[in-house]
C-alpha cells in the first residue's frame, strides 16, 4: 500500500481519492440515478434560462440532468480530473452551455449574486468547513435564488452516527462528516439562508461497487467488514446490513432560498 504523502492538505487528499476514479463516477448508478432529479428539474423548469451552479459537481450528473433547462450551467469541483471528464462528456452530448471551473467550496471565484440556482449533490461531506461553504453559497446567489443540498445524512443517535462516520472514513480518507438534519438546518440558517423544505430518502449501497468505486485498500475494506460483523444487532438492523456488506443509509434533500 502506498505511503501517505507527508503534510498533504485535505484538498490533496480529495484529489488523490477522486481524480483517478473520475470515469467510474460518471457511470456510477448511485450518482447517475435518483428520484431527486425529478424535483430538481421541476424547480429549475419554472425559471427563465437560469444560471445554475453545480457545486462539487463530481462527474457532472446534476449538470447533465439540468443543462437543457439552464441558460448557463457551471460545473465546479476541486478535482481537475473530474472536471476534464465533465468537459469531455459535455462535448460528446453537445451541451454547449456547460462550463467547468476548478476550486474549493469555501472560496467560490464568482461575483456576488451571480447565480439563480446553486445545487450540491453528494459533495458537502468532503468540505473542510461546511459553514464557510454555505456562506459562499449565499453570497453568490441572487436575491430570491434557490439552493438545494443533497447528501447522505447522519443519525441524531450517537451510536448510529459513530458507525456511519467510521465506515465512511475507512472507505474514503477524504471524508469529513455526514451531517444530521439538525446540523444541516442550523448551519444553513446561520449562513443566512432560509430552509423551505427537507425530505429524507433511503439510499441502498452495494458493498462491492461502493468499495471498488473508491479503490479502497484491502486493509480498510476488511476493517469495514469486521466492524459490520462486530457491531450490535441494533446497528445492523438500522443500516439493514446484508451478508455481503451491502447496506442502507439515509440521504437528505434540503431546499433553501436567499
Amino acid at each position: 500500500m502506498p505511503k501517505p504523502t507527508e503534510g498533504a492538505s485535505h484538498g490533496a487528499v480529495v484529489e488523490r481519492q477522486f481524480g483517478g476514479q473520475a470515469a467510474a463516477y460518471l457511470t456510477s448508478q448511485v450518482h447517475a440515478q435518483g428520484e431527486e432529479f425529478q424535483a430538481l428539474r421541476e424547480r429549475v423548469s419554472r425559471m427563465a434560462s437560469p444560471r445554475v451552479l453545480d457545486l462539487g459537481c463530481g462527474a457532472g450528473h446534476v449538470s447533465f440532468q439540468l443543462a437543457d433547462l439552464a441558460g448557463e450551467m457551471t460545473a465546479y469541483d476541486l478535482s481537475p480530473r473530474m472536471l476534464a471528464v465533465v468537459a469531455e462528456t459535455a462535448r460528446e452530448r453537445e451541451y454547449d452551455n456547460i462550463c467547468t471551473v476548478q476550486g474549493v467550496a469555501e472560496a467560490l471565484p464568482f461575483d456576488e449574486a451571480s447565480f439563480d440556482v446553486v445545487i450540491s449533490r453528494f459533495s458537502a461531506h468532503h468540505w473542510r468547513d461546511l459553514g464557510a461553504a454555505l456562506r459562499e453559497v449565499r453570497r453568490v446567489l441572487k436575491p430570491g435564488g434557490v439552493a438545494a443540498f443533497i447528501d447522505v445524512v447522519a443519525s441524531g443517535q450517537p451510536l448510529f452516527d459513530s458507525f456511519l462516520q467510521t465506515v465512511e472514513m475507512l472507505r474514503d480518507t477524504s471524508h469529513v462528516r455526514d451531517y444530521s438534519v439538525g446540523e444541516w438546518t442550523r448551519q444553513v440558517g446561520e449562513a443566512g439562508l432560509d430552509v423551505t423544505a427537507t425530505q429524507r430518502q433511503k439510499l441502498r449501497l452495494d458493498f462491492s461497487s461502493w468499495i471498488e468505486r473508491m479503490k479502497t485498500p484491502d486493509v480498510m475494506r476488511d476493517a469495514i467488514r469486521r466492524l459490520q460483523q462486530d457491531v450490535g444487532q441494533e446497528v445492523r438492523d438500522a443500516f439493514d446490513i446484508d451478508t455481503d456488506g451491502s447496506f442502507t443509509t439515509d440521504m437528505l434533500v434540503l431546499w433553501a432560498t436567499k
